[in-house]
């Protein structure tokens, strides 16, 4: 059996952060303002994964009450959702994320984006794929005033050898 799971994830930017968007620092003006890090790309990603296992949401497993969780990397929330989702018995068929904002451009660190977010998933790279869109010049991403993600996960589980 296939599960497929959406994840959506927006944050405004915030002057005096660093950016950090798919596990990777950009140099840029602004970061995402966040109770942890602000990686809407690794949160949306990680929102699919949980999604498609029927394993509930980000904001239950790492919730902004939560003072342990200020300014928690977004790489290690994706890699523990990654086993949980493991360990319930799905491997990830493929991932498919899009960044919705005027800047930064991805295009220039895109093949590392998809590396890294392959490396936190412990996946090949070939099974996840990250482009960015701008929403010209519509709602606060078009403004520039933060950015939004989305993705996509399908989860397939093991091939047991039984006739379904």
């Amino acid at each position: 059996m296939s599960r497929i799971g959406l994840g959506f994830d927006a944050h405004p930017f915030e002057p005096g952060r660093r950016l950090r968007l798919g596990g990777l620092e950009w140099d840029f003006d602004r970061g995402l303002s966040g109770h942890s890090d602000g990686d809407a790309l690794l949160h949306a990603v990680s929102d699919a994964l949980l999604g498609a296992a029927g394993a509930g949401t980000l904001g239950e497993r790492f919730s902004d009450a939560d003072p342990a969780n200020a300014g928690k990397d977004s790489a290690e929330m994706l890699a523990l959702c990654a086993r949980e989702v493991a360990a319930a018995g799905y491997r990830i068929g493929n991932i498919d994320a899009v960044v919705i904002g005027q800047e930064p451009r991805l295009a220039p660190r895109r093949e590392e984006l998809t590396r890294r977010i392959a490396s936190i998933l412990e996946v090949d790279p070939a099974r996840v794929s990250v482009r960015g869109t701008s929403s010209n010049g519509l709602g606060f991403p078009g403004r520039g005033d933060g950015l939004a993600a989305m993705a996509v996960v399908l989860l397939e589980e093991p091939h047991s050898g039984r006739p379904v």
